[in-house]
């Protein structure tokens, strides 16, 4: 997308030059000509290679048949505060911060006890909704051990602004002692 967005800029840009530097280039192109190829055809093939990008890209999250099923951890929702919980250990208290182990697949079962909030680290991935009563998973994958800002997306309310999270993604042999456990 970074890309494209550089490459439609530069159009613009050449486009704003042309007009300005030499107008009776752009003079004789009628409008329709404008709104067909510029509103028209030229979004299509820059669609159409977002659009493959994405399934592309996306595919690579979805389970492979005979893959081990991924890791799944729990985050809890409330005004103003996100809680996670490790099920896959026994007795662990919900702590505010997303321990992940990086280079693998995890799931988020994300819900809510009040509003609707929205769960999203915007540099692992999408965001999706949390909704009291209701359950919705998502697949992150962190491909390389860091600190990342989670926030909650959605207005919830007077203190939604104090409604963000950290998302440590650990090395692989380093995660289960974190957590303080096996996965």
């Amino acid at each position: 997308m970074f890309w494209g967005a550089i490459a439609l800029f530069t159009l613009v840009i050449a486009l704003l030059a042309l007009s300005l530097l030499r107008p009776s280039a752009l003079a004789s192109i009628k409008p329709r000509t404008w709104i067909v190829g510029g509103g028209l055809v030229l979004p299509v093939p820059i669609l159409i290679a977002l659009l493959i990008t994405a399934l592309l890209l996306g595919e690579h999250l979805l389970p492979k048949p005979g893959s081990a099923e991924p890791l799944r951890i729990e985050a809890h929702a409330s005004q103003w505060q996100w809680r996670f919980s490790y099920p896959f250990i026994p007795d662990a208290a919900p702590t505010t911060i997303l321990h992940l182990p990086a280079g693998e697949p995890v799931d988020i079962v994300v819900t809510a006890e009040d509003v609707i909030h929205s769960f999203w680290i915007p540099r692992l991935g999408g965001k999706i909704d949390a909704i009291p009563g209701h359950t919705n998973i998502i697949r992150l994958q962190a491909d390389k051990p860091g600190v990342y800002r989670g926030i909650c997306a959605e207005y919830c309310g007077e203190g939604h602004e104090t409604m963000g999270f950290e998302a440590r993604a650990h090395a692989p042999a380093d995660y289960a002692v974190t957590i303080g456990g096996q996965p």
